[in-house]
Parts: structure tokens; C-alpha cells; sequence
């Protein structure tokens, strides 16, 4: 699969936003452009994206997972995200209440160390998009 290719479908694992994969694909064809920033601007434009910064609390996270639309679609307790201040622990609360509904928490690579980059996508997508993103030599995760 070519490079385009797999950032096409990279674009429709992660979220079914009809701007997405253009805005993407745009990126490609600048000669300095960053498919992967324009990968998490349009994700973010779509609503599918929730940035948290590393001294976030759980309920920050439940407030933000919560506007997601796959979430909101979802509406599952978030209860036990609340319950820490530690956002590493809260993201894997958040990922465990979330398997419960099909769905998973992933982790998307960012320029900032400080930025956590959330994606919420259907459990069956999980294999798909990790083995996409690291072809591209992209890191995309589950929580630890």
C-alpha cells in the first residue's frame, strides 16, 4: 500500500469526518505540508479529538470525553474517570469503562510532551489503526 493509501485509511479508521481525509490529503500535496497535523487539526475540527494537558485531572477528561460525539452517542458512567487527579490513571479508567461499550481510548503522538492527543474509536478499529500508524512510522497507543 502506498504512502497515500494508508493515510487515506488511517482517515476513515479513526473517524468518518468527510473533511477529514482531504484536509490530510491536502497536507500531503504541499511540499512542506504535515499530514499528521493536519490529521489531528481535522480531527479536532470534527469534534473526535480531546487534548488534555498533562496536569489535567479525570474530570477534565470525563468533561472532554464526554463532548466526543462516539461518547456522547455511547453515554457511558464516567464516574470512575472522576475519581483521580492522575490523568495517566484516569485515561486508563477511561479506557477500561469504554471496552465495556466496544469501544477504546487511544493515545495519538504529539509534538508536545505535555499534550495527551485522545481519539475514541470502535474496538474492532483498534488492530487496523495501530498496524496503519505504524507503517507510517506514526505512534498511535493504548493506554498503558
Amino acid at each position: 500500500m502506498d504512502t497515500e493509501a494508508l493515510w487515506e485509511r488511517l482517515c476513515s479508521l479513526l473517524d468518518d469526518d468527510e473533511q477529514l481525509w482531504p484536509a490530510v490529503e491536502a497536507a500531503l500535496e504541499e511540499p512542506d505540508g504535515d499530514p499528521w497535523d493536519a490529521l489531528l487539526d481535522g480531527l479536532d475540527d470534527a469534534g473526535a479529538l480531546a487534548s488534555l494537558e498533562a496536569d489535567d485531572t479525570g474530570m477534565e477528561l470525563a468533561d472532554a470525553l464526554a463532548q466526543l460525539p462516539r461518547v456522547f452517542r455511547l453515554q457511558p458512567d464516567l464516574r470512575e474517570v472522576n475519581d483521580t487527579d492522575d490523568l495517566d490513571e484516569a485515561i486508563r479508567a477511561a479506557d477500561r469503562v469504554l471496552e465495556e461499550h466496544g469501544h477504546r481510548l487511544l493515545i495519538l503522538e504529539s509534538d508536545d510532551e505535555d499534550v495527551h492527543e485522545l481519539v475514541v474509536v470502535p474496538e474492532e478499529a483498534v488492530g487496523p489503526i495501530l498496524e496503519t500508524a505504524e507503517a507510517l512510522e506514526r505512534s498511535i497507543r493504548l493506554p498503558s
